[in-house]
């Protein structure tokens, strides 16, 4: 990890840990739990990398997919267990936001700075586009548009839909690991990668580093609602802005990091892939985890959610058709996404 990262995990952890202890103010807890989260969660996808590197394209191609979002779904098992179903929702929403605007946005623009036009596989683009389309237009609109007619179906019609969505996931992993992994193997005009890490070392550094984001997700996931009051923040703004960049900002610099070095094809697995497995394993698994404690959520999403998750996919798609990108595309994706965070702030 970079060097401010690794003093923002050496001042942050200890001192959630004093002032949990100390029973510090709620609000002062939750922005130590946030940044504390951040380095965490760049050394959980640091020890992952090592691990997919030293384990082979196509296990290290599944370790990723899996454990990608391993801080989202942390939170939200937190966040379920504690009733919080409608952060949650909100949460999801917003890092498929994050991913596709905010950071496709800054890959554009940060990359397009310093090349004028930037190159990317467009099969590729239009590969997982398609899965968006399956993943959030289709398996999110259907729920919301069904329940108008009888909102009583909502649980059983999102176990389905979540059955059927992990299973196209699953599908989508075989096709890009397996039968077409030609299409999608960005690395094989560059050196070999060595792990920075050796297997035990990396196996050591994620489990300890997940213990940790559990401790600091159950902290945050316990002061949101002082947060709320304090701020005046809905839960929805919550989940939507800050709890969804807190789980991704480590991801967020090494998509705009690829970008600036004109790794274009890896800049967007990373933010269109994330967003695939937020939509397509994350959110399905978090509707199993719900009712097994006893807390059901649904993937029914308010329509605004649907609404700015439904452009956010257009807006993507329509940049990604002719394989190319410039700066101009990425202020367009962050307009699009400020101008949402304005209208999930006011509501």
């Amino acid at each position: 990890m970079s060097r401010w990262m690794v003093w923002l995990l050496v001042i942050s952890l200890p001192l959630t840990v004093i002032g949990e202890w100390l029973h510090w103010s709620e609000i002062l807890l939750f922005w130590l739990a946030c940044l504390a989260i951040i380095p965490l969660a760049g050394l959980m996808g640091q020890a992952t990398e090592s691990i997919a590197i030293l384990s082979g394209p196509r296990i290290g191609g599944l370790l990723n997919a899996t454990f990608g979002n391993a801080v989202e779904l942390i939170i939200g098992f937190f966040a379920i267990r504690q009733g919080l179903v409608q952060v949650v929702q909100a949460s999801l929403t917003g890092s498929i936001l994050g991913n596709l605007l905010l950071v496709a946005g800054l890959s554009f623009l940060i990359g397009g700075i310093r090349y004028p036009i930037q190159t990317f596989n467009r099969l590729a683009a239009g590969t997982n586009a398609s899965m968006m389309l399956i993943g959030v237009v289709i398996a999110l609109v259907i729920p919301a548009i069904f329940t108008l007619q009888r909102p009583a179906i909502g649980v059983e019609l999102s176990v389905g839909v979540a059955a059927i969505t992990w299973v196209l996931y699953l599908l989508g992993l075989f096709f890009s690991l397996f039968t077409h992994r030609n299409i999608f193997n960005y690395a094989q005009d560059l050196p070999d990668e060595e792990a920075p890490w050796g297997m035990a070392r990396s196996v050591g550094v994620l489990v300890v580093a997940t213990l940790a984001v559990a401790y600091e997700s159950e902290i945050l996931v316990g002061t949101i609602e002082h947060v709320s009051k304090a701020f005046g923040w809905s839960d929805v703004f919550i989940g939507v802005i800050v709890v969804a960049i807190i789980g991704n900002a480590a991801e967020h610099s090494s998509a705009v990091l690829m970008a600036w070095r004109d790794r274009m094809d890896v800049s967007l697995e990373i933010a269109i892939g994330s967003s695939l497995q937020i939509a397509m394993f994350v959110a399905p698994l978090l509707v199993f985890t719900s009712l097994a404690v006893g807390n059901p959520m649904t993937l029914v999403f308010s329509w605004p959610e649907i609404a700015a998750m439904v452009l956010g996919v257009a807006l993507i798609t329509l940049l990604s058709l002719d394989g190319k990108s410039n700066w101009l595309e990425g202020a367009m994706a962050l307009g699009a996404y400020v101008i949402m965070g304005i209208g999930f702030y006011l509501i």
